[in-house]
């Protein structure tokens, strides 16, 4: 099975030229322009993270620190600063390794595989998905907006995974019960509104930003 990769740098030229070098290096590879775009290939479940320093926005140091707790990969970041401290905030964020720009491509790739060797054994993998900074790691149940953890019951987390797992498909309150309680469960699946009433209020407490929209007269989706 191929490695996966996720190249992460705002300049498009670059992780086409990386993302076609390493295609025919034998991995498997993703590209994201900006730190959103980063976040929505999170559910691809890398291997190992090459990801750029000075970004507009959000910068690769604030996205590592927001993603490092949740992605057990090793993160290479390439950057044009070759100041000490760069290298020494680059470690400090959870970032593995630092590659200078321009970089020889054999150089990239040799220091690609020798993270990849050194991960194989003590990696442990992790389902992780996200949509516009919330991160939800399906195999610890736990969701967080950037660096704040958001606690939901265990029906609100199966919703949630429900949903989201299935991003932009709409779904009826008694498709959504079937999925979450089981084909076999009696009950009324009238509690799904009360417990996506209560998923929002959560997310809301943290970001206006809507996930779960009402489909009038259908039912429900989680927003791409």
């Amino acid at each position: 099975m191929s490695y996966k990769l996720l190249i992460v740098d705002d300049e498009k030229m670059l992780t086409d030229l990386l993302q076609e070098y390493l295609k025919n290096e034998g991995y498997l590879v993703y590209t994201a322009n900006n730190a959103a775009e980063a976040l929505e290939k999170l559910g691809v479940n890398p291997d190992l993270i090459l990801l750029d320093i000075n970004m507009p926005e959000v910068d690769g140091y604030q996205l590592c620190r927001e993603i490092r707790s949740h992605v057990a990969c090793p993160i290479l970041f390439l950057t044009a600063r070759i100041a000490e401290q760069d290298s020494v905030n680059g470690f400090a964020v959870g970032g593995d390794d630092y590659i200078t720009k321009p970089f020889r491509l054999h150089e990239l790739t040799a220091r690609i595989a020798a993270h990849l060797r050194r991960d194989a054994r003590s990696r442990q993998s992790s389902r992780v998905v996200a949509s516009n900074h919330l991160i939800v790691n399906l195999s610890e149940r736990s969701v967080f907006f950037q660096e704040q953890e958001l606690v939901f019951s265990k029906r609100e987390f199966d919703i949630i995974e429900f949903l989201m797992t299935h991003a932009g498909q709409v779904f009826d309150k008694e498709r959504i019960y079937e999925g979450v309680w089981g084909y076999e469960a009696e009950g009324d699946s009238d509690v799904i509104k009360e417990h996506i009433r209560k998923i929002r209020a959560k997310i809301k407490a943290v970001t206006e930003e809507e996930y779960i929209e009402t489909v009038w007269g259908v039912g429900y989706k989680w927003r791409h």
